[in-house]
């Protein structure tokens, strides 16, 4: 079986032995990166993804127990750490198990004992890989290198297991769920529902049905009872998105909710108990809207007793690192994609470019990438099928849906090699590394003719 998607770092300051590991376990299929120091490997780590790592555990400088503790810190169980020493005991193997290493080697025994350590890891991460990342997806968002955001980070530690009600402002795309979802799962309330509600996407015919639910023959349609999304956050915390899109109309009833802890639902007048924690975002200058009259002053006031402002990606340009290497690991886990690294040039377009769509945009084109990514696994801007990526996601426009816009660029791409080779199909399919039928079908379906 190849083992080429699992990427393995070698660390260790003896030239022979980091030669002989690379061999052996190319030889077994791995694909594998040397590096002769804990501190070169920390900084490779944050450019690629390795999901196991096979140290020396004597080295000069950082020592490999050092290392062990700074990536268990930094990463959790996303990376698996194998001490490999040539002066083995008990207590130093027990002492390195502990701190959080998968596996122990001792230099002079059987290589075939540091393999079946490796299969064991690797397999451990191909079965867990997935739910892994989703579950340090936290983590990687809250442990900021940004002194702004490790700040807000704090806040929101403080303020969680209060029932204060929070409003989340910033730029579309910076993380305002998230942050919601991470306040709601530091409270007291973490156990019961948490229920987004997407202010801007519900008509305004419906919103109140969705709110606060309604009764069996309210109006045409209502064929049986609803519950709202008010009420089915009882006892949880309901995430009010986009709030400044809400009609004043809609406010004042939301305002009255939050007064009373009562909702009633569309065609009755009882009145129903609800008990929840409110936790609002929007994009949109509250303040303004207030003065313009487009927002009620009253429910402001109601919703923001804290008031946490997200900086857009450009000002906390510390944290693109590690949003990049987070992304690239979920799609590799979800596509099974074969990912080496990303290309320097494209990692200074990635620390460079502005994000207008922050987050979010970063994700999409870290998506798209991988989607395209070329055999060899290098993600660059500019590789052999003569396209430079990034500079078309630069021209995207971040706010349609990402099945439009990859949609948009599948055609443009397509267009460009065909006419790059003078509409010679079978020319085309080899330089995008499909088969001539692959590109007959996306042909078709993305209605491209020849002339």
């Amino acid at each position: 079986m190849r083992n080429e998607s699992v990427n393995i770092l070698i660390v260790d300051d003896e030239r022979d032995y980091r030669d002989t590991l690379s061999i052996f376990f190319d030889a077994l299929g791995y694909s594998t990166e040397k590096v002769e120091s804990a501190e070169e490997a920390l900084k490779l780590i944050e450019k690629k993804f390795f999901p196991i790592i096979v140290t020396d555990m004597m080295m000069d400088g950082m020592s490999g127990i050092d290392l062990l503790k700074t990536v268990k810190k930094e990463y959790g169980d996303e990376i698996e750490v194998i001490m490999v020493t040539g002066y083995g005991s008990i207590e130093t193997a027990v002492e390195t198990i502990k701190t959080g290493a998968y596996g122990y080697f001792i230099k002079s025994h059987n290589p075939k004992e540091l393999q079946e350590e490796v299969d064991r890891a690797a397999k451990s991460m191909e079965i867990r890989k997935w739910k892994s990342i989703e579950k340090s997806k936290m983590n990687f968002v809250v442990n900021s290198k940004n002194p702004k955001m490790a700040k807000i980070w704090a806040l929101v530690d403080k303020l969680a297991d209060s029932d204060a009600n929070v409003l989340i402002t910033g730029e579309s795309g910076t993380g305002k769920e998230i942050m919601a979802k991470r306040i709601h799962e530091l409270s007291g309330r973490k156990d019961e529902p948490f229920v987004p509600i997407n202010c801007q996407s519900i008509p305004a015919s419906l919103i109140e049905s969705e709110l606060f639910g309604h009764e069996k023959g309210a109006f045409t349609g209502a064929n049986e009872s609803h519950k709202g999304k008010l009420e089915k956050g009882n006892m949880g915390t309901v995430f009010l998105d986009e709030i400044g899109d809400m009609s004043t109309d809609v406010q004042g009833k939301l305002l009255r909710v939050l007064e009373n802890h009562q909702i009633e639902r569309v065609g009755s007048n009882v009145p129903i108990d609800v008990n929840f924690r409110v936790i609002s975002a929007t994009n949109k200058p509250l303040k303004e809207m207030v003065k313009s009259g487009t927002f009620r002053e009253d429910l402001m006031y109601r919703i923001n007793t804290f008031e946490i402002d997200i900086p857009p990606l450009r000002e906390r340009r510390e944290d693109i690192s590690v949003f990049v290497n987070y992304f690239t690991r979920r799609y590799v886990a979800k596509t099974g994609k074969y990912i080496k690294g990303i290309s320097e040039d494209t990692w200074q377009f990635l620390l460079d470019y502005d994000y207008p769509g922050n987050v979010r945009e970063l994700k999409n084109i870290i998506e798209r990438m991988i989607i395209l990514a070329p055999k060899d696994g290098i993600l660059c801007l500019d590789d052999k099928r003569g396209v430079n990526y990034m500079k078309e996601f630069e021209g995207m426009s971040v706010i349609e849906p990402y099945r439009d816009a990859r949609r948009k660029w599948e055609r443009k791409y397509i267009i460009s090699i065909l006419d790059k080779e003078n509409g010679n199909i079978t020319r085309a399919a080899e330089t995008m590394e499909l088969s001539r039928r692959q590109l007959f079908n996306k042909m078709k379906e993305l209605n491209i003719k020849i002339n």
